[in-house]
């Protein structure tokens, strides 16, 4: 267990992904000061209910991810630009207000069940073929320009669907069962039902042409 201090936004964090962030409110731009003063960690959490910014602190998921600053830069105006990368998911255990402007808790590091290493390794080859597939669809035009189909995959099932989840264009609410998944298997299992899902609505929509599918959007 450790105490560490929370960013709640309206994004989830996956382990080894980086997150690039802009920090212009006072009370963040003290966390991150802090954060660099110490270690320089923070949880990154989804905002459960809540404002994002110019509000109360909001109350966020209980399971975030451990993410560490490494890179920052101050702005002429106390602004800070920073990137951090996701380290190890955790649990909230209890939540401190009262102290500082900013959210802190209490949290132990939550990791994934033991996988079955062969059932991975098969869902992980499938979820590879869904990713490319994704962004050959979501954006065709730029998919080839950027020589996209040449793209490899992580082969370590772990890190693959870690950027599989992140690269998702959902809504944030969709992708925190996924981080709050018992194992790999099952987060792989939610990850490539999310994929087939969203390619067939890409080859709808991109079939369909701009007009019906704007129609078809209306509608729903």
């Amino acid at each position: 267990m450790r105490e560490i201090p929370l960013f709640p936004l309206n994004t989830v964090l996956f382990p080894g992904v980086p997150l690039h962030l802009f920090i212009f409110e006072d009370r963040y731009k003290l966390m991150l000061r802090n954060a660099l003063t110490d270690d320089g960690l923070l949880g990154i959490v989804l905002i459960h209910q809540g404002l994002e910014a110019l509000g109360p602190l909001p109350e966020p998921y209980r399971v975030g991810t451990l993410a560490r600053i490494t890179e920052q830069e101050i702005l002429p105006d106390g602004c800070m630009n920073v990137t951090v990368v996701g380290l190890d998911r955790f649990r909230i255990l209890s939540i401190t207000t009262d102290t500082l402007p900013y959210l802190t808790a209490i949290v132990e590091t939550y990791p994934f069940g033991t996988p079955h290493l062969l059932q991975v390794h098969r869902q992980a080859r499938q979820l590879a073929v869904n990713l490319l597939h994704y962004l050959k669809e979501i954006n065709p035009k730029e998919f080839y320009a950027a020589n996209l189909k040449e793209l490899n995959p992580p082969e370590d099932p772990m890190s693959l669907v870690f950027l599989a989840a992140a690269l998702l264009q959902i809504p944030p609410h969709e992708k925190q069962p996924i981080l709050e998944a018992e194992s790999i298997s099952e987060m792989m299992v939610m990850v490539e039902r999310l994929y087939r899902r969203e390619n067939g609505l890409m080859r709808t929509i991109n079939a369909a042409g701009d007009l019906p599918a704007r129609r078809a959007a209306w509608l729903n």
